[in-house]
């Protein structure tokens, strides 16, 4: 554990630099642009820049923010002077409640589904499983989510169609289902793909010459070797969730922290982007860790020497 936390300081650097430069390091005048048609004048212009840092060279400017953000936790302000903080603490709590159910609907249905189609290798229940996968993952997230709000939430009546005044887990379910549509696609096909091919291994051969029952094969072997691939992916893909919901946000109108960003990509407020990036940064590197972490927990046989 010491040796990853370790490692993900470089990365975390690496990433936050990537993100400031690409949001600073942009041609154009931010508050001249936050003004519009607007006439402003000079000293209130250079009093802004001196605010915000904006004459400072790049690398300057990224150590002042860098050092707000791990001496006092400070993600900085807007240029309207709203703190950044406060904007991602409104919005967090949707985005992660919509990100959770999600990845539950993709961990359970998604190894459901593939140990299903990995039992069954070659039947119909196979052929159901990779057909049915395929589709999602040829369908645009927004075809599935405008189809699925049509469907099960207006004609049917089974979710609410949008917004979150039901609160969490009702308002979240339709949403969380169109949202991890595509990872339980990957999760079902990694989990069958992973099983079939640890079904044919020598140790599951002996097991069963020794008579050990199926289901004790299946479920403490088998399937335990099986899950490394998936969760590998359930963990990068859960900082995907967090950050590329602003499709699903916008068709179920949800105030969350995809919609925030879109929203400040428009009109050029660089500091929610940065701090929301930041703070996702730190969502992946603290899911790596436990990624790898159950690995051993998995199988026992991996050791980072």
């Amino acid at each position: 554990m010491a040796r990853r936390l370790i490692q993900a300081v470089p990365v975390f650097f690496g990433t936050t630099f990537l993100i400031y430069a690409l949001v600073f390091a942009l041609p154009g005048d931010p508050i001249r642009a936050l003004a519009g048609d607007k006439p402003i004048s000079p000293a209130v212009l250079q009093a802004l820049h001196e605010r915000y840092n904006l004459d400072d060279p790049l690398v300057v400017q990224y150590g002042k923010y860098l050092a707000g953000v791990v001496l006092r936790g400070d993600l900085g302000e807007t240029f309207t002077g709203q703190d950044v903080s406060a904007i991602m603490a409104d919005r967090w709590a949707v985005t992660a409640q919509l990100a959770v159910t999600a990845w539950i609907f993709e961990l359970l249905l998604g190894i459901a589904l593939g140990v299903w189609a990995g039992l069954h290798r070659g039947r119909l229940a196979d052929t159901v499983v990779l057909g049915g996968t395929t589709l999602l993952i040829a369908l645009p997230v927004y075809v599935v989510g405008y189809t699925a709000q049509m469907l099960l939430g207006v004609e049917w009546g089974l979710f609410p169609v949008a917004g979150d005044s039901d609160g969490w887990p009702v308002s979240y379910l339709l949403p969380g289902m169109v949202l991890g549509s595509l990872g339980l696609s990957y999760v079902a096909r990694l989990t069958r793909t992973s099983l079939v091919e640890n079904l044919r291994a020598d140790y599951v051969r002996t097991a069963n010459a020794k008579g050990v029952p199926r289901n004790r094969v299946i479920v403490r072997h088998t399937l335990r070797n099986s899950l490394i691939p998936v969760v590998t992916f359930l963990g990068v893909d859960f900082g995907n969730l967090m950050a590329g919901a602003i499709v699903t946000e916008g068709i179920f109108n949800l105030p969350g922290i995809g919609q925030g960003v879109f929203q400040a990509i428009q009109i050029k407020e660089g500091p929610v982007v940065v701090g929301v990036t930041t703070a996702l940064v730190l969502v992946f590197l603290l899911v790596n860790l436990a990624v790898d972490l159950l690995y051993g927990l998995l199988d026992p046989r991996i050791r980072y020497e």
